[in-house]
């Protein structure tokens, strides 16, 4: 086994539990993610929402929730974005979490769908993303019950 030079008995004996205690953490960890895989299917969507985004021009059109799931996966993955049509500037919490997942988005759309969902108008989410050179796909539910159902 490892040992540190001039480690005391004292430490090497609760340095060697440390080591059980995370080896026992790691295996509950995966037993959770089994878990997680094998839960049956959730709650059925009580409609095909229908979002507004703008498209490379800024041009408003329509989206469905069911056209936001895009190949190769099944997989849609929503963050709802703290801003509404009434606020001036948006949460800085989640739009600093956007500046990262803006970053990994790339990656992330190779496992699944990809959107950001917020109240605020589809041009104005568009202007705003543009400005801070986001590559991430916004889309309003300014004219939708979305948010009060899942956000």
């Amino acid at each position: 086994m490892l040992s540190f030079p001039n480690e005391s008995k004292d430490y090497r004996q609760a340095r060697n539990k440390l080591i059980d205690l995370e080896i026992d953490a790691r295996r509950a960890i995966e037993a959770a993610a089994i878990a997680r895989r094998a839960l049956p299917l959730g709650g059925k969507v009580p409609e095909d929402f229908i979002f507004e985004e703008c498209d490379a021009g800024g041009n408003v059109r329509q989206v469905r929730l069911s056209e936001l799931f895009t190949p190769p996966s099944p997989t849609l993955v929503i963050y709802s974005y703290m801003f509404g049509p009434k606020r001036e500037e948006p949460c800085p919490m989640c739009t600093g979490m956007l500046d990262g997942l803006n970053g990994v988005a790339t990656h992330l759309r190779q496992r699944a769908a990809f959107v950001v969902v917020a109240q605020s108008p589809a041009k104005r989410l568009f202007d705003w993303a543009r400005g801070r050179d986001w590559q991430l796909r916004l889309v309003s539910a300014g004219n939708n019950k979305y948010n009060s159902l899942y956000a």
